[in-house]
């Protein structure tokens, strides 16, 4: 059996997705990435080869904050940002989608497409109230399992206005409205309107936000969030099988769209789990620029250098 794998490594979450040549998902992982980008990815390469056994990788895609470590620890074969393989990804999923909702741990992201191509995207970075590790926070602070917050918000009968626009803000309101003696239900749902309000004032602001609408992300999973947006943008939000893996389900295609033209892959197999790897950096001090540059050994020897903008470092 043939497959390509897809790894979107992010600051909370790296994923892997292995896809057949119908593009098919044969196998998926979500693992938490904890800071440790290349331990996560060496673990989660691991625990894919123990499962799929005697397969053919025939293609490697990465995306996500940290693809270009990936890219290099695997043997990517195609390195692609978060963007484009979302897009991707969605467009597989549900063709002629126009707009891609997307909220992770610690970023959301809108892409607006026409006719499977993107003509506009916005990414927050910044703010935590839109994301999912700020829901996390909440959910540990009011001792519910992150799994039931979004059937909760759906059993409310009055939900109440949170102030969604600060993450400071949202939990100060959030006990006041405690003490007022708001039930949890109520409260829940005001959150998950006050996230999504802040998400499409911010992130969606003067986009056109048209149907198809795809919800991905590790949020995605929240039925709160889900029914806020249908009723704030007054549309059906599809979320799709997949969509707290979607960025590794478009590496993967990207990849095997990569392999039409080339003809072997770099691919440097699943003994990577094995190999040693170091990570050092250090401040150029020949130019006002004051570059970091960053080192990537694999045992002991140097496989990879980035950060600099000139070509003095371009060691290998």
């Amino acid at each position: 059996m043939k497959g390509y794998l897809g790894i979107d490594v992010g600051s909370v979450s790296t994923n892997l997705v292995l896809l057949n040549d119908n593009y098919q998902v044969l196998e998926k992982l979500y693992l938490r990435t904890q800071g440790r980008p290349i331990d996560t990815i060496q673990i989660g390469l691991k625990k894919l080869g123990e499962k799929i056994g005697d397969i053919q990788i025939k293609g490697v895609g990465t995306t996500g904050s940290a693809r270009n470590l990936a890219g290099v620890i695997v043997g990517a074969d195609v390195i692609k940002n978060e963007i484009t393989a979302h897009a991707v990804a969605a467009s597989n999923v549900v063709p002629g989608v126009r707009t891609v909702l997307e909220i992770g741990g610690q970023d959301s992201k809108i892409i607006i497409l026409r006719e499977g191509v993107v003509v506009d995207f916005a990414m927050n970075t910044v703010c935590a109230a839109g994301t999912g590790s700020f829901l996390d926070q909440q959910a540990s602070r009011l001792s519910i399992p992150i799994e039931e917050f979004g059937e909760l918000a759906l059993q409310a009968n009055s939900p109440v206005r949170i102030a969604g626009r600060c993450s400071v803000f949202a939990e100060s309101d959030m006990i006041h409205k405690q003490q007022l003696g708001h039930c949890t239900e109520d409260i829940i749902a005001g959150l998950c309107e006050a996230l999504v309000r802040n998400y499409l004032n911010n992130v969606g602001q003067g986009k056109e936000i048209l149907e198809p609408i795809l919800f991905q992300g590790g949020v995605a999973a929240n039925k709160g969030i889900k029914a806020a947006f249908s009723e704030e943008l007054d549309a059906k939000i599809n979320v799709p099988k997949h969509h707290n893996v979607m960025g590794a389900l478009g590496s993967a295609i990207l990849a095997k769209e990569e392999m039409r033209q080339k003809k072997k892959t770099s691919f440097k197999g699943f003994d990577v789990s094995e190999f040693s790897y170091n990570v050092s950096s250090f401040e150029c001090d020949s130019c006002p620029n004051s570059c970091e540059i960053i080192n990537i050994y694999q045992d002991e020897e140097l496989v990879a250098r980035w950060g600099f903008k000139c070509p003095k470092w371009e060691a290998v």
